[in-house]
């Protein structure tokens, strides 16, 4: 089967801004807030996940279905580099398997609306969820950089006070915070490289890179309405702060 470079693209850079598919929801953004989860107990903060997407062209146009190792386990690395892309597409029955990963999260902690996802695959004995079956096909002409896409995905994510944040700021004023980093691209990145990451960054005219210390608790809730997220050219992945909040 034929498998253009441009619908690969696409699928790489597709998984990391579902980055957080581990809370991502198929739900219509419009929908009504229903019974929410319970908040992680634990501080995800710089918790380390994975993710495997399987890509079928069975209905003319790609679909990614998106496993995520959170919370079920840390990625083991040595499992981890022993994953075959090919393999794992030739078990799946898939046109395409693609390995996004390591990354880390940026937030503290998340609350998800609606059920927690229970179908769960194995991938070289790393357990993941099923987290969303997402059609790529639209994203071929936007698979770049510091652009914008809406994700429907239904939860809060918190950073708590005390925490150094990460963000972008776009020409337009726009203004992006960090909710994970990925070592994909760049395997030196830490938590606590992460101040210089600037001096890293391919910045497009007019974007600028900041950090700073929360003094509160900050929420992004994104519930009713899609976020807006983006990825840098190292791949870590930003959602937009909105300049009037979700009620």
């Amino acid at each position: 089967m034929h498998r253009s470079p441009r619908v690969l693209a696409s699928v790489i850079f597709l998984s990391g801004f579902l980055l957080a598919s581990a809370c991502s929801s198929s739900s219509s953004s419009t929908q009504s807030p229903v019974q929410t989860t319970a908040p992680q107990q634990d501080d995800m903060r710089d918790g380390r996940y994975c993710e495997v997407l399987l890509v079928s062209l069975a209905t003319g146009q790609p679909v990614a279905t998106v496993y995520n190792t959170y919370p079920l386990n840390l990625c083991p690395a040595d499992k981890w580099t022993a994953l075959d892309p090919k393999a794992i597409a030739a078990q799946y029955r898939a046109a395409v398997a693609t390995l996004n990963g390591p990354r880390h999260w940026m937030i503290n902690h998340v609350e998800k609306v609606g059920e927690p996802p229970s179908e769960k695959a194995d991938f070289g004995g790393i357990e993941m969820y099923k987290q969303a079956t997402v059609s790529i096909g639209s994203l071929l002409d936007q698979s770049k950089p510091y652009s914008v896409y809406p994700v429907s995905r239904s939860v809060i994510f918190t950073w708590l006070a005390g925490t150094e944040i990460f963000e972008l700021t776009g020409p337009d004023g726009a203004r992006y915070i960090m909710q994970s980093f990925s070592q994909q691209k760049d395997p030196s990145l830490t938590l606590e490289t992460l101040p210089t990451l600037r001096s890293k960054l391919a910045l497009p005219t007019g974007w600028t890179f900041s950090s700073r210390t929360l003094t509160d608790d900050f929420q992004l809730v994104t519930v009713k309405n899609p976020a807006q997220v983006m990825q840098d050219d190292l791949g870590n992945s930003y959602s937009m702060i909105p300049t009037t909040p979700e009620n």
